[in-house]
């Protein structure tokens, strides 16, 4: 390991000198308490910036690390803290040096900056004695094409030092820590009490802004109604609120009074979230997955006869492919492919779902014979999901009444208040739907290897990636937290292309095999680099699940 004279003197000697004898400096320096690791220097400034990795020392007693409840939390914590000690451009707030200048990305730090969300993420990671790995990019500076040493210095050997010395304060962390082990308490309790998904009372749902992920200022406080009120054992005592049973679960309400805004909750609420953030006491079943609509979307091989019946010109159903599917056939093939890939629950919105799909109406079954309707609506198959296959359904209706005779439980919101009216809802509906008959056994998706190939892989935002040649288009997926846990997925089935499809694996098979190693591994196991880097949020199965699915290159058995 070198000096930080040794750094000093190489960056002097090459000032000036053209980009690419940066790459000199790659390798391990000793910079005081800090050791710099530079794995990969960028070929041009105006290229990706230089993957590097700092190892710190921090004020995280070893003793505090007991458990991967606790390490997760610490190294949420830790991220954060140095997110925080960097400004939007990069430098630390604590430097006194001047801005860098220069072309292309020179002097910008890439750090992965959390949003509420505490999740495995590979950009910082804790050892046992307490010191922390700090995986980052930053683009070493030059002007044109020609190095600034002196500059790079001020980055690599005053500013990240700098930044690096806020792990040493943390304060604040053990009470980041409880609020992980509250939060994984609370969701540890809901199978066996027969929950879906719980609210804390005084939990704040509503976000400040479509764009501002915090808590609203002001708004109404959570605050469940006697009759659906429970309490759960948190390591601080009990925690009364909200708990949403097994079945179905109808959530129902004029516009604007809070209903959709609780389903947006409960759908994130299989994270855990950071203190302050109104919804760090609101979890939700590991399985939980929101379907929606998605016009024009890639089906391949899936078995929608539970709700569509063979399609006028002979398509069938059993399977079914298209390239191009209407907002219902991509609904249908949505929840199959969720079951396939061992979803519970699923959580549905009228507002972004395929109407003909959630029901027919009196006037239209009198209209259309029932022979010239190959739909079977999901409100004739939502009870019998649970009855036979133990699936829950929490769907948010305004104007699609015919559910109210399906649901085992009806809350309806107003003004963000929640209110138990499942008997008056019987009353005004007192038969339940009948299923036409039984549901399908499942259909076996043994996935091709080549329809994986990635060809190019680039991720365009939070909710588009190009993968084989295609755009692949992730919007539908309201899950994901956010472009790097998109890039993520992409790596996910890059890797699943490399080392697990052999074209006798089935879907699910495929998904298990890739939880066994994430979970022996971490999240590193997708990357394709030798060193690890920090862009990695690790994805659930559904979500990995969902981006292969839509791939217009997947191919499953011969189709």
């Amino acid at each position: 390991m070198r000096d930080p004279d040794g750094l000093k003197d190489a960056l002097r000697r090459i000032d000036n000198a053209s980009y690419g004898a940066y790459k000199r400096i790659a390798g391990r320096w000793r910079l005081g308490d800090v050791e710099l690791l530079i794995d990969h220097v960028q070929g041009d400034p105006f290229a990706a910036p230089s993957r590097i990795r700092l190892r710190a020392p921090t004020g995280i007693s070893p003793d505090l690390i007991v458990d991967r409840d606790a390490r997760e939390a610490i190294e949420d914590f830790l991220l954060r803290s140095l997110s925080e000690a960097l400004d939007p451009g990069g430098r630390s707030r604590r430097a006194s040096t001047p801005a860098h200048r220069g072309s292309g990305r020179s002097g910008a730090i890439e750090l992965y900056r959390p949003g509420p969300e505490i999740l495995e993420r590979s950009a910082l990671r804790i050892d046992a004695d307490g010191g922390a790995e700090i995986r980052l990019r930053i683009g070493l500076p030059a002007r044109g094409r020609r190095i600034l040493g002196r500059e790079a210095w001020g980055l690599l050997a005053e500013d990240l030092p700098q930044a690096a010395e806020t792990l040493l304060d943390v304060v604040g962390v053990e009470a980041h820590i409880a609020s992980v082990r509250t939060q994984r308490a609370l969701r540890r309790q809901l199978g066996e009490r027969g929950l879906i998904a719980f609210i804390a009372d005084g939990s704040v749902l509503p976000r400040a802004s479509g764009v501002e992920e915090g808590p609203l200022p002001g708004a109404v406080a959570f605050h469940s109604p006697p009759s659906l009120r429970v309490s759960l054992d948190g390591p601080d005592g009990p925690v009364p609120g909200l708990g949403i049973r097994e079945g179905v679960t109808v959530l129902v309400g004029g516009g604007f009074h809070g209903k959709s805004t609780v389903l947006q909750a409960i759908q994130r609420g299989h994270l855990d979230h950071v203190p302050g953030d109104g919804r760090e006491r609101v979890v939700t079943v590991p399985d939980a997955v929101k379907i929606r609509a998605e016009d024009g979307r890639s089906v391949t091989g899936v078995d929608i006869s539970a709700f569509l019946a063979d399609l006028p010109g002979g398509t069938s159903t059993s399977p079914f492919s298209t390239a191009d599917a209407s907002g219902s056939t991509s609904q249908a093939a949505a929840i199959v492919e969720a079951l396939e890939a061992g979803a519970r629950v699923l959580l549905l919105d009228e507002d972004t779902s395929a109407t003909n799909l959630l029901v027919r109406d009196a006037r239209m079954r009198a209209l259309i014979p029932a022979d010239r309707e190959p739909i079977t609506p999901l409100v004739e198959r939502v009870g019998q999901l649970h009855e036979a296959r133990g699936v829950s359904t929490l769907l948010v209706v305004g104007g699609v009444g015919d559910y109210l005779a399906a649901a085992d439980t009806v809350i309806l919101m107003d003004a963000w208040e929640p209110r138990d009216v499942t008997t008056q809802a019987r009353a005004l509906l007192p038969e339940r739907p009948v299923p036409p008959g039984p549901l399908p056994a499942p259909l076996p998706r043994v996935v091709s290897r080549a329809g994986l190939a990635p060809q190019k892989l680039r991720t365009r935002s939070a909710r588009r990636l190009e993968y084989g040649g295609h755009e692949l288009d992730l919007v539908a997926v309201e899950q994901i937290v956010d472009r790097a846990q998109a890039a993520t997925i992409g790596e996910a089935l890059r890797f699943v292309h490399g080392h697990l499809a052999d074209g006798n694996r089935t879907l699910p098979m495929l998904l298990d095999a890739l939880d066994a190693i994430l979970e022996d591994e971490g999240v590193e196991a997708l990357s394709q680099w030798e060193a690890p880097t920090g862009d990695l949020v690790r994805p659930r199965r559904h979500e990995v699940a969902a981006a292969m699915n839509r791939l217009r290159s997947l191919s499953i058995g011969g189709t």
